[in-house]
């Protein structure tokens, strides 16, 4: 149990370590400032706010008669109104204090939140394609949810609220001791501790119901989004039922975690009540004594009564401030978390601009692995000239796609070297390397935007001539121009309300706008049927003229007019040359080749069959003449 609170209390300095720079945000001296004067206001309102039992007391001794005036009523009266109002009056300025110190410290609350929501973001881009395959969408946007919701108030009550309140229990303490003797002090401190020893043993107990509610909120969300990312699959499986048994299952663990985080702050609540409540007793006793024996007036005990109740503020913001600042740091501590993941993929210290002079791929001697239990590439060789199309080949598991992710620099080989114009590419930054490259993927997801938008990805900063430039090359200008909107349509999440073939013109566009010198094809054209992969294949081809292209390919009929067919079998290269070499040796390209074409032929067969059905239909239905 002691290594479990030394753990979690070396998280809870190294959160607020790292939290520090968005309290202090460097190179932003009128955001210190206004951290500054808040401290400022904060501490005088914490005197004036000393003031407002003491206009109470007098208050209360002028009404009893217990304070000198010289005996005239007209004077007791003016100074007992002048007294209850200075009282109030005091009460307003220390409010309009505090407000002026929010309103001051607002600004650097919402900075703080800007920043690190922000940091976020690039570092989830930053991480590798491995993370963010092996993580699930949903958990992740609601561990940044809660973290950023947890931040403003961590920074706000870490600077504002702890020290002033320590402050004040100082000053309150001083002034009982001072005005009333060392055992008030002494009940005060003894209070004070017990009350501070029991929130901070309560909160604690409460984390880890806390920590489980959010496991279970996280869990939730997670399948939720992953359901309706997925809707048409549950449709065409009628399985609504079962993912809503799965969220609720999920719910129903929130549904109990979250019962117990307020049942338990009940029991917190209450505890506090009783502490504060036996404190306060033993204080009145003493001076409800001190009064009969006449050692101090009602005024004094109004006084300590008016104290009491002022500090009891103080300590339940305490409490309040250590559940949520303990409830902020488990709400963020994973967001963090995910801040010190390292990137797989980083940049050399050296790494220079890729410079790009034909743009000739050249894989050496490659191996790879995602498991080291499992190889994927074993001594790849093979090139790309400049403005030559190489093909790839082979059954699936191959390794077909790993080289075009490793051509990208989604991950790092193993050994040997993967090369631009003889520049390995783990040499060159990754930002100038990846520009240098377009890339038109077997499925293409778009964002939940306009065609334009979608388009015009592939560079941001094309005109809309240039965009309508790219949609003509990519033979989807005039589909475009029959939809409602136009340019201006919005495709849906991930792009659902164009078809397949749409879709994939669309990111043949924005790569035609993106202009590399490298072209990579990934399956482009597998997913789509025959008659929409011939029109796409012919815009793939005035795209791909007089670029390097490296085209991974499942169907042999897209690559025939390839300058060279790499065949892989297992990791290794079967066999190489044209398709008519290839064919020509009888070996596992000609294998494939023969059964896809017997495949498209029944398909085709099937298609004219059905074709001659439905027109016998119509000739047996038609009219007589």
């Amino acid at each position: 149990m002691a290594n479990n609170k030394t753990v979690s209390d070396s998280n809870l300095l190294r959160t607020l370590f790292n939290l520090w720079p968005y309290m202090w945000p460097a190179g932003r001296t009128d955001l210190k400032m206004r951290v500054v004067w808040a401290s400022v206001y904060l501490l005088v309102s914490k005197f004036v706010l000393l003031l407002v039992p003491y206009f109470f007391k007098w208050s209360t001794d002028a009404l009893n008669g217990k304070m000198d005036l010289a005996g005239k009523v007209p004077e007791l009266l003016t100074g007992a109104i002048a007294l209850v109002i200075a009282y109030n009056l005091t009460r307003l300025i220390q409010l309009g204090l505090n407000q002026l110190r929010d309103a001051l410290f607002a600004s650097v609350g919402q900075h703080a939140v800007r920043q690190l929501a922000y940091k976020t973001f690039v570092h989830m881009h930053e991480l590798s394609l491995r993370f963010h395959l092996e993580r699930k969408t949903g958990g992740l946007s609601r561990i940044i949810e809660r973290g950023t919701k947890g931040i403003e108030t961590i920074v706000r009550f870490t600077i504002l609220n702890s020290v002033p309140t320590l402050i004040e229990f100082l000053l309150t303490a001083i002034i009982f001791w001072w005005g009333y003797g060392f055992s008030y002090l002494a009940v005060t401190a003894i209070t004070v501790w017990a009350y501070i020893w029991f929130t901070i043993r309560a909160s604690d107990w409460r984390i880890a119901i806390r920590r489980a509610m959010n496991d279970s909120d996280t869990d939730a969300n997670t399948k939720a989004i992953d359901s309706l990312l997925n809707f048409e699959t549950v449709k065409y499986f009628g399985n609504e039922e079962m993912e809503a048994r799965r969220f609720d299952r999920s719910m129903e663990r929130y549904e109990k975690a979250a019962t117990d985080v307020w049942t338990s702050l009940g029991w917190l609540n209450f505890g506090q009540g009783v502490i504060f409540g036996l404190g306060t007793t033993v204080m009145l006793i003493l001076s409800a004594l001190a009064v009969q024996r006449g050692e101090q007036t009602v005024g004094d005990f109004v006084f300590v009564n008016a104290m009491l109740l002022q500090l009891s503020v103080p300590l339940n913001f305490i409490g309040f401030v250590y559940r949520e600042i303990r409830q902020g740091l488990t709400d963020i501590e994973q967001m963090f978390d995910l801040l010190e993941v390292k990137a797989e993929v980083r940049d050399a210290p050296d790494a220079t601009p890729l410079d790009i002079k034909q743009g000739a791929i050249s894989f050496k001697d490659v191996h790879f692995s995602y498991d080291p239990a499992r190889p994927i590439l074993k001594g790849i060789s093979f090139d790309v000239p400049a403005g030559k199309t190489v093909a790839v080949v082979g059954p699936s598991g191959a390794g077909k796609s790993t080289l075009s992710r490793l051509l990208y620099r989604f991950y790092d080989i193993q050994s040997g070297s993967v090369s631009v114009d003889g520049q390995d590419i783990r040499t060159v930054t990754q930002k100038t390397l990846r520009a240098s490259i377009g890339m038109v993927p077997q499925d293409t997801v778009l964002f939940n935007d306009t065609v334009s938008y979608n388009i015009r990805y592939g560079r941001p900063s094309a005109s809309d001539a240039e965009v309508k430039a790219a949609a003509e090359i990519a033979q989807i200008a005039h589909f475009i121009d029959l939809l409602p909107e136009g340019f201006d349509t919005k495709v849906g999440e991930r792009g659902l309300k164009l078809s397949g073939g749409e879709k994939q013109r669309v990111a043949i566009a924005r790569t035609v706008l993106k202009a590399p010198p490298i072209l990579i094809l990934d399956e482009a054209t597998s997913a789509l049927d025959t008659t929409t992969e011939r029109d796409i294949q012919t815009a793939l081809d005035v795209v791909s003229k007089n670029r390097t292209t490296l085209v991974i390919a499942h169907r042999l009929s897209t690559v025939i007019g390839a300058d060279e067919i790499i065949v892989l079998k297992s990791g290794e290269i079967a066999e190489r040359g044209t398709h008519t070499a290839l064919l020509q040796k009888n070996g596992l390209y000609a294998s494939m080749w023969n059964r896809q074409r017997e495949a498209t032929q029944a398909e085709e067969h099937l298609k004219q069959v059905r074709e001659s059905d439905d027109m016998g239909v119509v000739n047996r239905l038609a009219p007589a003449s």
